[in-house]
């Protein structure tokens, strides 16, 4: 009858085919761009290896301390499984005495629970037997060393390897060895022995180095010889400060929309290299840390986004302070763009037959048959009839709304879309209004976009992965989206126009005296936010400036903001030193247009850059929806605050991500070519 219930047992009791999750799961490294420095460690603590790249005297010190009837039993043994059970039924404390065959079952295979019980015990042995019978030792060894945790959060000998002293698997002494094996029997006591602990780990120790000697593995000598090794003070687990939560956030979500999912970031054993090079990301927080003053209010964020235009790589950011706000603001905070969109308006029009001696309607204030209301310029400044130059470098906002008039806001809206903002963000993209920025737009993908200009039209989709190699060595390097935009003279002559806006127009306070630089500032209506976008052949570089409340952008002594004022002299601060050593770069050249004497050098008494304003044309056309982020609006109600009042900035900080509020307009406006901090729009 016995023999007829065993039977049974054994024939429904097959081995699973399916491992415990957290028994083979490998934890993924994330890397800087150079491949070698760690940015961050995702999941289980584990790193596969073979049996043959574990020491032979590592191998027989774990089957000295585990099992050393291994490689000659039938993966269990009659004696400790009798104990085992005996202890069971009398109900006293239960005794181990499992193989090594018996442990990798219980700990790898599904379906077996750590329970203690009679049932459990019985359909264990006979897992262990059949895969005693249907595995080889070697596997069986491999298996369990791979599997089996070692305390300081070590899953696995060569990561044991690595947390007890600092080195690979197949570099461990004989000595090493003998120690992880002693650990796996009370691995949380003998992780950082002291005191009577490590009392307790030397006398284990010294009892495997005995066993070798039992076994052979040692001679009597050679046991005698070994002594106590030297283990490594234990690494604090490790922490995410600063920018890295950030980039982890980024680095996880690419992941995803490439096709990792969770399960594979945590327990998959990637390797995954980053776009970010980890000087210039302590360059961007340098940048804005050093620029604005310590009274900088706390409402007031700040984020800074570097594009590498040859590759769409995001190699440095600056998304704020992650112990004060969830969300960052490079990547996640959307605001408006202002004038930095006027360039996307000029590029389509060079691509679509215009050029840079094309004149447009700079007079205030301008009347189009789709607005309710004309449209002014700031202080109803009238330019006249203007070249695509002048247009740019002083930001005129009439002569931007009759240009997207006359190429068609159509081409405009796609010049926007293919240079890389989403289309779901352009949503007023048939107002005349739509050239002058009214859309919101993150730090990341306006430098993306005028990236389009720095590699000659063509946009190369931004993205922070350069590499994910697999737990099995597969390695996938990442390919980005390439777009023609607009032609290569388009976009030198966009580039030039954007030349001028530095050297002479709003954007001055950009200025790197070493090489040519081309941007464009932006400003929105009340300095909600603030921009400098800008660019040289090597790096495309977007700074803003924003308010969480949304109120006007001032900074005590400084006054209220305009692109050309922090935000350039922050873009500056980051370009010098991301620069440094760099070759120097000339842009193309463009059209016969830029060697004409008459416009290469501006008119200093008539081409003062404006405070541009782009007041409503029309209520409903102007009314912003707002703009798809992946945090809730703010939702609570305006508070009045006077031009110098800055004491709602002591009460405590909202935390939700900003939007732009409806109906409002946008504006640029600038201190030209010099950095007035005290100046304030007057119009």
């Amino acid at each position: 009858m016995l023999a007829g219930l065993f039977a049974v047992a054994w024939a429904m009791t097959p081995i699973p085919d399916t491992t415990q999750k957290q028994a083979t799961a490998q934890g993924s490294v994330i890397y800087y761009r150079d491949g070698k420095t760690v940015l961050a460690r995702q999941g289980v603590d584990r790193k596969v290896v073979d049996l043959a790249k574990v020491p032979m005297h590592v191998r027989q010190a774990v089957i000295a301390a585990e099992n050393r009837s291994f490689y000659e039993d039938a993966g269990v043994s009659v004696k400790g499984t009798g104990r085992a059970v005996w202890s069971t039924l009398t109900g006293q404390q239960l005794q181990g005495g499992s193989t090594i065959t018996q442990q990798l079952v219980r700990n790898y295979y599904s379906g077996l629970s750590q329970e203690r019980s009679v049932t459990r015990k019985f359909k264990e042995i006979l897992i262990a037997v059949k895969v005693d019978q249907s595995k080889s030792k070697d596997w069986v060894l491999e298996q369990y060393l791979n599997t089996i945790y070692f305390g300081r959060g070590a899953n696995g000998i060569q990561s044991a390897a690595r947390a007890y002293f600092g080195k690979d698997v197949g570099e461990l002494t004989v000595s090493e060895g003998a120690y992880l094996a002693a650990v796996i029997q009370q691995p949380s006591r003998f992780a950082d022995p002291k005191g009577a602990d490590l009392a307790a780990a030397e006398e284990r120790w010294r009892s495997v180095i005995d066993a070798m000697g039992q076994t052979g593995a040692l001679t009597p000598q050679q046991a005698a010889a070994e002594k106590f090794p030297e283990l490594t003070a234990p690494k604090k687990p490790f922490e995410l400060k600063g920018q890295a939560q950030y980039m982890l956030k980024q680095v996880t979500a690419e992941l995803n929309r490439r096709g990792y999912t969770d399960e594979d970031i945590n327990g998959g054993g990637l390797k995954v290299v980053t776009t970010f090079d980890k000087k210039l990301m302590a360059a961007a927080e340098r940048a804005v840390k050093d620029v604005l003053p310590d009274n900088t209010p706390k409402k007031v964020r700040t984020g800074l986004a570097a594009v590498d235009p040859a590759t769409g790589e995001v190699v440095a950011f600056y998304g704020g302070n992650p112990k004060r706000y969830d969300y960052d603001n490079a990547f996640s905070a959307k605001v408006m763009a202002g004038s930095t969109f006027k360039p996307y308006t000029l590029a389509a029009a060079l691509d679509n037959g215009f050029d840079l001696s094309t004149r447009v309607d700079g007079n205030s204030p301008l009347r189009v048959a789709s607005a309710k209301e004309p449209i002014p310029n700031e202080g109803e400044r009238s330019y006249g009839q203007i070249n695509l130059v002048r247009a740019t470098q002083n930001s005129v906002n009439t002569a931007f709304v009759d240009l997207g008039q006359k190429v068609g806001l159509d081409k405009v809206a796609k010049t926007v879309e293919a240079a890389g903002i989403p289309a779901d963000q352009l949503t007023q993209k048939t107002v005349p209004s739509f050239p002058l920025g009214v859309s919101s737009v993150s730090a990341v993908q306006n430098a993306s976009g005028f990236s389009t200009f720095a590699n000659k039209g063509v946009h190369l989709e931004a993205h922070v992965l350069k590499s994910v190699t697999d737990g099995t060595g597969h390695k996938v390097v990442v390919k980005p989206v390439s777009t023609r935009v607009v032609s290569e003279q388009a976009a030198a002559d966009t580039t030039y126009a954007m030349q001028q806006v530095v050297k002479y127009g709003t954007g001055t306070a950009a200025r790197l005296y070493d090489r040519p630089v081309a941007g464009k500032t932006g400003t929105t209506d009340n300095s909600q936010s603030v921009w400098f976008n800008g660019f040289t052949p090597q790096l495309a570089v977007a700074v803003d400036m924003f308010r969480v409340d949304n109120k006007t952008v001032r900074i005590p002594g400084y006054g209220t903001q305009f692109g050309g004022q922090l935000p350039a002299q922050i873009w500056r601060a980051f370009m010098t030193e991301a620069m440094a050593g760099k070759p120097v770069e000339e842009f193309p050249e463009p059209s016969d247009y830029g060697y004409s004497s008459d416009y290469s050098v501006p008119d200093q008494d008539r081409d003062v850059p404006q405070q541009e304003y782009t007041p409503p044309t029309d209520r409903d056309e102007w009314n912003t929806p707002e703009p798809d982020f992946s945090e809730p609006p703010v939702t609570d109600p305006p508070v009045t605050e006077s031009p110098n009042d800055d004491r709602q900035d002591d009460q405590p900080e909202q935390t939700t991500q900003p939007t732009q509020a409806p109906d409002q307009p946008t504006t640029d406006v600038g201190p030209g070519a010099t950095d007035d901090r005290s100046s304030s729009p007057t119009g």
